[in-house]
């Protein structure tokens, strides 16, 4: 004897299915203020390190603080939401732009 199931029970279910997305949803969250965002000063790989350029790219990033990384240096693994960190070479161009 097969079990019947009422048909409101699919209802829903096949319902769901049509559901559509709006953009709202598929927008990133927003960022808390001082939080980094190293995607927006990517554009700086290969300029001069400089307390200028520094200056600079931390504002552009949105973070709150900046580390200067120079060349064979070692860094702690801490992660911090709100630091900038930017390495160069020994000709002192920008070589890596991230947030930790």
């Amino acid at each position: 004897m097969a079990m019947r199931v009422p048909f409101f029970v699919f209802t829903p279910l096949a319902l769901g299915a049509c559901a559509t997305v709006s953009v709202q949803d598929e927008l990133p969250p927003p960022r808390d203020p001082g939080s980094c965002d190293a995607d927006a000063v990517q554009s700086h790989l290969g300029h001069e390190a400089t307390s200028d350029m520094g200056a600079a790219i931390l504002a552009e990033s949105g973070a709150r603080t900046l580390r200067w990384g120079p060349p064979d240096s070692a860094w702690t693994m801490d992660y911090r939401e709100d630091r900038l960190n930017v390495r160069y070479d020994r000709d002192m161009k920008i070589t890596a732009v991230t947030c930790g």
